[in-house]
């Protein structure tokens, strides 16, 4: 007779998971970023994980992370930055409604942006809610910098 007990142990999850368009890594996004964007019903979001892909040749902009569900921006409120990085039209800063092309302008004229200081300001007094407004479900200063940046 043997004192072995079998235990099932708990398989561990990846932080990330793979777009199935494309075979890259995503980044896992809480799904109340779904719940925010989604230009469709809520009900719809039928699973606890979700990612969002960032590449702008791929449609998908979240999918889950068993790969058996996919949202493209058709079914979203807004286009997402991501995958149009160079139209001045799209916002880069979704809390604010700051657009790719009023970065732009604002730091070709300014030689630096005075909306990426004012955004900072307004993330430093917690005002943001990038968490829930932008696609990427985090801060889009990265975003708003590397724009400025590109035309230094």
């Amino acid at each position: 007779m043997s004192n072995l007990i079998s235990i099932d142990l708990p398989v561990s999850k990846p932080k990330n998971a793979e777009c199935p368009a494309n075979h890259k890594t995503g980044k896992k996004v809480d799904n109340l970023i779904l719940k925010s964007l989604l230009a469709l019903p809520i009900n719809l979001i039928a699973h606890n994980e979700y990612y969002f892909c960032p590449d702008p040749a791929c449609a998908v902009v979240y999918y889950s992370g068993v790969n058996e569900q996919v949202f493209t921006e058709a079914d979203l409120k807004e286009k997402v930055y991501q995958k149009h990085p160079e139209d001045r039209n799209v916002f880069v800063c979704y809390c604010f409604k700051h657009k790719v092309g009023d970065v732009l302008n604002d730091a070709a004229k300014q030689g630096s942006s005075e909306i990426a200081e004012q955004i900072t300001k307004s993330v430093q007094a917690n005002q943001c809610a990038c968490d829930i407004l932008n696609p990427q479900g985090s801060c889009c200063l990265g975003n708003v910098r590397g724009l400025v940046k590109r035309i230094q």
